[in-house]
């Protein structure tokens, strides 16, 4: 969403300045106006991090982020002004990047920007569910308590995606291994081993259907290895740009949630993200059509995404959000009803959360199901390309040697 500065005359006749998010300039100016704010000049603000500071390269982790939060909420709790909270923060900070943005942000606020704005210009370090979250605590005056909704959020998503690292890592290695130790079977040792066929049987020598295939595709890699290679590489860099675009995103996104077994926990994964990331916003004070579109930018699946900016048309049109949700092709019939009952509670955000521990200790669950099935399968076709290659060059040696022999 394009970001628009304004300045405006303060109530004590001042010109200040100020950072607002908006689709488009004239929304801007409706929800300004519609604040109260007597808006001079508006215009829309580039994407850049402040001219004061050069920011380094380095990205701030996740447990910089929690620490950060939790004790930013913390001073803000015992009374500590936000600039001095800030300054203190950033002098105790071991992370280079993170003090350049936090000085920055402190210095914005100094200038008169609210610590949302401030914060929406190092949206490579506070993403928009964080930003939006902030900017609905700063406007309820409850920016301690969000800040520590937020440093929860933050560790849960951050845990959910080590979990699911942890369990790839071993497949993914040995698949590597795998793929490598192939490659350099079929480039290095099959070319030396078909010549010793060769010289024992001669050219006519009659060998087993898969040892002649293990020696074509030897001799067809390394006759072609410079085209392969670029092929390869080609594929990579047009895949990437592909799923770069909106339609090759949405396209991939959608691959991932038909794959079998992977699909089901990326959607498990998207609606325990979603039912945090909501119950939290919701808990902030944020609009349901506002919280369902910043929601939709947090999945981290276009898909679904698509389909809860659907939704969000329906609750417009005055649809209830739980009977949306239950009718969704990518949402379990269990997350609407809870909805639902939300609704009608007045306790949306307690029994999303509730609903979110569900699916992460499914997606737990899942996970470790998934590797241990995985791991072993992987063995087994690793010892069976071993096998399969030692057989194609140990038994015709060894018939040929016997031949020579007799």
């Amino acid at each position: 969403m394009p970001q628009y500065s304004y300045t405006y005359l303060a109530s004590d006749g001042k010109k200040m300045s100020g950072l607002t998010n908006a689709k488009d300039r004239s929304a801007a100016l409706v929800v300004l106006r519609g604040q109260g704010v007597r808006v001079l000049s508006i215009r829309e603000a580039k994407a850049q991090a402040s001219r004061r500071f050069k920011l380094p390269g380095k990205k701030v982790g996740i447990k910089d982020l929690v620490v950060f939060t939790r004790e930013l909420a913390t001073m803000i709790d015992a009374g500590v002004p936000l600039p001095r909270s800030l300054a203190t923060l950033s002098e105790q900070t071991e992370n280079k990047h993170f003090k350049v943005v936090i000085e920055a942000v402190t210095h914005d606020i100094e200038s008169g920007l609210p610590l949302a704005d401030a914060m929406a210009k190092h949206s490579g370090t506070f993403s928009e569910v964080y930003i939006n979250m902030v900017r609905a605590g700063e406007a309820g005056g409850i920016l301690n308590d969000i800040l520590k909704r937020l440093a929860t959020q933050v560790e849960k998503d951050s845990a959910m995606r080590h979990k699911i690292r942890s369990a790839m890592a071993y497949p993914v290695v040995i698949l590597t291994v795998t793929i490598v130790a192939f490659f350099g079977i079929m480039l290095f040792i099959m070319p030396k081993i078909s010549k010793i066929i060769t010289d024992l049987g001669g050219p006519d020598a009659q060998l087993p259907i898969y040892t002649e295939i293990m020696i074509g595709t030897s001799n067809f890699m390394s006759n072609n290895a410079i085209f392969i290679i670029v092929a390869f590489v080609a594929i990579i860099v047009v895949f990437r740009r592909y799923i770069r675009t909106e339609k090759g995103r949405y396209r991939w996104h959608l691959f991932l949630l038909r794959m079998p077994i992977f699909g089901k926990i990326i959607s498990k994964v998207a609606v325990a993200r979603f039912s945090r990331t909501f119950a939290s916003l919701m808990g902030a004070g944020v609009s349901v059509l506002e919280a369902l579109e910043v929601t939709g930018k947090a999945v981290g699946n276009r898909v679904i995404q698509h389909e809860l900016d659907e939704i969000a048309k329906a609750v417009k049109n005055g649809q209830p959000l739980g009977k949306q949700l239950s009718q969704a092709a990518y949402f379990p019939p269990i997350v609407g009803q809870m909805m639902t009952v939300g609704e009608e509670t007045g306790k949306i955000d307690e029994i999303l959360v509730k609903v979110a521990d569900f699916y992460e200790q499914e997606v737990d669950a899942v996970i470790d199901s998934v590797a241990s099935i995985i791991e072993p399968i992987m063995i087994v076709l690793l010892g069976a390309i071993v096998g399969l290659i030692a057989a194609s060059v140990m038994g015709p040696i060894a018939g040929l040697s016997k031949n020579i022999g007799g």
